[in-house]
C-alpha cells in the first residue's frame, strides 16, 4: 500500500503516455510506439519537472517494468521452430552481429562515445533494437537518457533502412529469399523488418513477410549471450573494486525468467490466443517503459550530445548492411 501511495501518479502519467503512442505506433510502425512515447515524455516532462511525487512511478516504470517486458518477449520464442526455420541465416547473424559490436568498439575508442551509449547502440544494432537495448540497460546500468539517445539512434536508421532496402534489394537483383536474409539480419527493428518486407511483397507479388519475420527471430535469440556476456564483463570490472561482488549478486534474473518463458513455449507450444496477446502486452510494456525515460531525458543535452553517437549508428548500420549481402554472395544465396 506505501509503495502504491508513493508509486500510482507516475505510472499512471506513464500509462497516459503509453497508450496514445502504442496506437500512433499502430498506424506508423516504420516509427514504432516506444519512439512516440520518448518523444512525448520529453514534452511533458517539462510540466512535471518540479513536481516529485511523480518520480517513484516513473522509476519503477522504467527499470522494473522494462524488465516486466523482456520477461514477457520469451513468450514469443519458440526454440525448435525458430532454429529449424532460421538456420539458413545462422552464418549471416553470426558475421552481422560480429561486425557490429566491433565497429561500436572501435567508434567508441576513437570518437570517444560514452562506454554505455556504445554498447547499446552496438547491442540494438546488432541484435533486434529497441528490445535488445531494453535487456542490455538494466546490465550495464545506463542511464534514461543513454536509454532515450540509442533508442533515437536505432530509430533514425530503422526508418532509413525500411524506406530504402526494398528499392536497394530490386537494384541489386535480390531474391526473395536473398532480400528476407537481408531484411531480417540488416534492420534492427522487427517493425521496420516487417515494414521493409511489405514494401518488398507490394512491389514484386511475392512473400517475404513470414521468411523476413523468421530470420528476425533468430537474430533476437541473440540477446541470451549477450546479456549473459555484458553480466559477466560488468562482474570481472566492479570485482576489481570489490572483492565481495560476484556473478550471482549482478546476474539479471529477468533475462532467465526470460529464457524459462522461451523453454516454456518451446516445450509446451501454447496457442496463438494465448501468445499473441502476451507478445501484444509486452510490447505496449516497453512502449510504457519508454515513456518513463522520456520523462527522465534532458532533450537539449540530448541534442548537444547526439552527434557522435550517430555517426556510430551510422557506422554499424552500414557495416551490418554490407556483411549481410557479402556473407549472402559468398554462400550463393544472392
Amino acid at each position: 500500500m506505501d509503495f502504491m501511495k508513493k508509486s500510482w501518479k507516475g505510472i499512471l502519467l506513464c500509462f497516459f503516455i503509453a497508450a496514445p503512442s502504442w496506437y500512433l505506433g499502430q498506424i506508423l510502425p516504420v516509427v514504432g510506439g516506444p519512439v512516440f512515447s520518448i518523444l512525448i515524455g520529453m514534452i511533458v516532462t517539462g510540466a512535471i519537472r518540479k513536481d516529485d511525487s511523480f518520480r517513484p512511478g516513473i522509476t519503477f516504470t522504467s527499470k522494473k517494468i522494462l524488465q516486466f517486458a523482456v520477461v514477457l518477449l520469451g513468450f514469443g520464442m519458440n526454440f525448435t521452430d525458430i532454429l529449424l526455420k532460421g538456420k539458413q541465416s545462422l552464418p549471416i547473424i553470426i558475421t552481422t552481429i560480429s561486425t557490429s559490436l566491433i565497429i561500436a568498439f572501435i567508434i567508441h575508442k576513437a570518437l570517444k562515445v560514452p562506454e554505455k551509449t556504445s554498447t547499446l547502440i552496438g547491442v540494438g544494432s546488432s541484435i533486434c533494437g529497441g528490445s535488445a537495448i531494453a535487456a542490455a540497460a538494466p546490465i550495464i546500468g545506463a542511464s534514461d537518457e543513454e536509454i532515450a539517445q540509442s533508442i533515437s539512434v536505432i530509430f533514425l536508421f530503422n526508418v532509413a533502412a525500411a524506406l530504402t532496402f526494398p528499392t536497394l534489394g530490386s537494384l541489386l537483383g535480390l531474391s526473395d529469399t536473398g532480400f528476407s536474409l537481408f531484411a531480417g539480419t540488416a534492420i534492427n527493428d522487427t517493425s521496420s523488418v516487417t515494414a521493409a518486407a511489405a514494401a518488398w511483397d507490394g512491389i514484386h507479388a511475392s512473400n517475404t513477410l513470414d521468411g523476413a519475420a523468421i530470420v528476425k527471430l533468430t537474430r533476437t535469440l541473440a540477446i541470451i549471450p549477450i546479456s549473459l556476456g555484458l553480466a559477466f564483463l560488468r562482474t570481472r570490472r566492479e570485482k576489481n573494486m570489490d572483492s565481495k561482488l560476484s556473478l550471482k549478486k549482478i546476474f539479471p534474473k529477468f533475462i532467465l525468467y526470460f529464457v524459462l518463458a522461451s523453454i516454456v513455449t518451446t516445450l509446451f507450444h501454447p496457442p496463438i490466443e494465448i501468445i499473441g496477446p502476451i507478445k501484444e502486452f509486452s510490447k505496449f510494456c516497453i512502449i510504457m517503459a519508454m515513456s518513463a525515460i522520456g520523462l527522465n531525458t534532458n532533450i537539449v543535452k540530448l541534442i548537444r550530445t547526439g552527434g557522435k553517437p550517430i555517426i556510430m549508428g551510422f557506422c554499424c548500420w552500414v557495416g551490418i548492411a554490407l556483411v549481410s549481402l557479402g556473407v549472402q554472395h559468398i554462400a550463393g544465396y544472392w
